[in-house]
């Protein structure tokens, strides 16, 4: 039987201000803490409880409620055992926004084994160097990424069983999902499990070195839902909810951001599988569904905004628009005002070492452009100096983004077999997130860039970040990423790589057009002195900027 726990509740509460919950808030981690007891499990008996919404790209359509979903992880976790996996083994997860990749994770809680989730993005050298670095015994792939498994699989001595997800002519060392729990039990009784331990092992995305391994424990879920709460729910929780992300579900912050949270508090969640994004059919899909709580990444967001027919739709369920990984602007948050009959947009931080740590929460905070919000409840982020993560900076002076880790149940336990990494990771009782920003007075976080990504120029220090933000608000932008670029006189500039709305060309008058624009909106020493047009920018897994790509591109050049 599972306990309520009062501390994340704070929503039902009438609060003064936000800076009076975070003084009150206090974190709730039982010392035992199964996350699968806690989304499946205890809404198990509600027969008409609806746990996800499924539907791809040809219409077709399917509900699963919670007693469904009890039933499909408890055969699933039967089956698992049945073939030898065992507490604290390693299952690989590579199947895309679709019911089964749910059923993998909870079921593997269940057992108390660890989950590892994978882009189905990923060509064979990628799955196979962390399904070989996780020491994964078992793996569910889907149809989209089965032949890459299977390269990769040659080499994977650990990896005894393949569970296939969607239309695959099956190998005879591979079985269906579906056929092979069909015999199983749906009686299962969820493991006992301390809070501590391991839950889910999550790749960073490795824009420099090897990816590696982010050990997560039960507690991690926990850590997700002050924020969740403020920021993704704007301090309340509806019987009408409906939760929807169109980011694949193999990263942290669509996983535990959206998902999971979702599914602990009872809330339907919609899982589309429809490939690659389509903003059209995101508006069809929140229609569908009458999605409440949407979060967009910037990216999707800003292709939505270029939709010109969206008084087709019925668009007035989402009250919460939120986003993350780049700044949110004005202009989305009027837009989506406007798009969405009121609805208010959050902008949240965090990273999969220590994710939802600061964000938005209009309830009780004001939304301020080009700064992110406040640090979440429970979460103590400070400004350190960047060289010694020792001191802490003034307000308003830009350092290292840093989370106090003692006693924080968000953050990470250590990366997996990479113990240097980790004692570089936390240092003097922070976790280091490697990104560089400022605190003001107000409390406000902004951020600048990445640690390594800062250009200096002519002594000036240079967020990429902000550079690209400003481009992408020119209409002949579609996309944008700077990096430093040599230059004799001032040690580097910034240099733009760009990648052209439909209807713009190539050209000088172009170039002009968004040095200008760049110039008229930031300092004037910050413009792209060079501006290069591509046809499309290196990126990884999550969507994010390969800028180390960019840089090495430019040496070799």
């Amino acid at each position: 039987m599972t306990e309520r726990l009062d501390a994340y509740h704070f929503y039902e509460q009438e609060c003064g201000s936000y800076d009076d919950l975070c003084a009150t808030f206090e974190w709730e981690v039982p010392e035992r803490f199964n996350m699968a007891a806690y989304v499946c499990d205890r809404w198990a008996d509600d027969e008409e409880r609806v746990a996800l919404h499924a539907l791809d790209a040809d219409g077709d359509e399917a509900t699963y409620t919670y007693a469904d979903l009890a039933a499909v992880t408890n055969r699933l976790a039967n089956y698992l055992r049945a073939q030898g996996v065992e507490r604290g083994d390693r299952v690989g997860v590579n199947a895309p926004q679709c019911p089964e990749t749910v059923f993998a994770h909870v079921a593997c809680w269940k057992l108390g084994a660890v989950s590892v989730p994978l882009s189905t993005l990923f060509g064979p050298d990628a799955v196979g160097y962390r399904l070989a670095d996780a020491d994964a015994v078992a793996v569910v792939v889907d149809e989209s990424n089965v032949e890459n498994v299977r390269e990769a699989r040659a080499s994977l001595d650990a990896l005894d069983t393949t569970l296939t997800v969607g239309a695959v002519d099956d190998h005879p060392d591979e079985v269906d999902l579906w056929d092979a729990i069909d015999e199983y039990s749906d009686e299962f009784e969820t493991v006992d499990t301390d809070a501590e331990a391991d839950a889910i092992i999550i790749y960073t995305s490795g824009t420099t070195g090897d990816p590696k391994g982010v050990r997560h424990a039960h507690r991690m879920l926990l850590g997700h839902l002050p924020l969740f709460l403020t920021t993704f729910g704007n301090m309340e929780l509806r019987e009408d909810d409906v939760f929807w992300t169109p980011a694949e579900w193999a990263w942290i912050a669509s996983l535990f951001d959206v998902v999971i949270p979702g599914l602990y508090y009872g809330k339907p969640v919609v899982a589309y599988r429809g490939g690659e994004f389509d903003p059209e059919v995101a508006f069809e899909v929140i229609d569908r569904y009458s999605v409440t709580n949407f979060f967009g990444p910037p990216t999707a967001l800003r292709m939505m905004m270029r939709v010109d027919d969206t008084d087709q739709f019925t668009l007035d369920s989402v009250r919460v628009v939120a986003g993350g990984g780049e700044s949110l602007g004005q202009s989305i948050v009027d837009w989506a005002a406007d798009t969405f009959d009121g609805a208010v947009v959050h902008e949240g931080y965090g990273q999969t070492e220590a994710n939802m740590l600061v964000g938005d929460c209009t309830a009780l905070l004001e939304f301020r452009e080009g700064k992110i919000g406040k640090a979440g409840p429970g979460h103590e982020v400070a400004i350190v100096d960047p060289e010694t993560a020792e001191a802490t900076v003034p307000s308003g002076e830009v350092g290292e983004i840093a989370l106090r880790y003692a006693g924080n149940p968000v953050c990470f336990k250590e990366y997996w077999g990479k113990p240097e990494k980790t004692a570089s990771k936390v240092q003097n009782g922070w976790l280091l997130t490697e990104d560089l920003g400022w605190l003001g007075e107000d409390g406000y976080l902004v951020f600048e860039s990445r640690k390594d990504d800062v250009i200096i120029s002519a002594g000036y220090r240079i967020g990429p970040t902000e550079i690209e933000e400003s481009l992408s608000g020119h209409a002949a932008v579609a996309d944008a990423a700077v990096i430093g670029a040599p230059d004799d006189e001032r040690g580097e500039v910034p240099k733009a790589f760009v990648v052209l709305a439909a209807g713009y060309d190539a050209t000088d008058e172009t170039r002009a057009s968004l040095r200008q624009h760049v110039r008229d909106r930031l300092a004037k020493y910050e413009y792209p002195r060079e501006i290069a047009f591509v046809d499309e920018l290196p990126k990884t897994s999550t969507g994010k900027v390969r800028r180390a790509s960019l840089k090495e591109q430019e040496v070799r050049d």
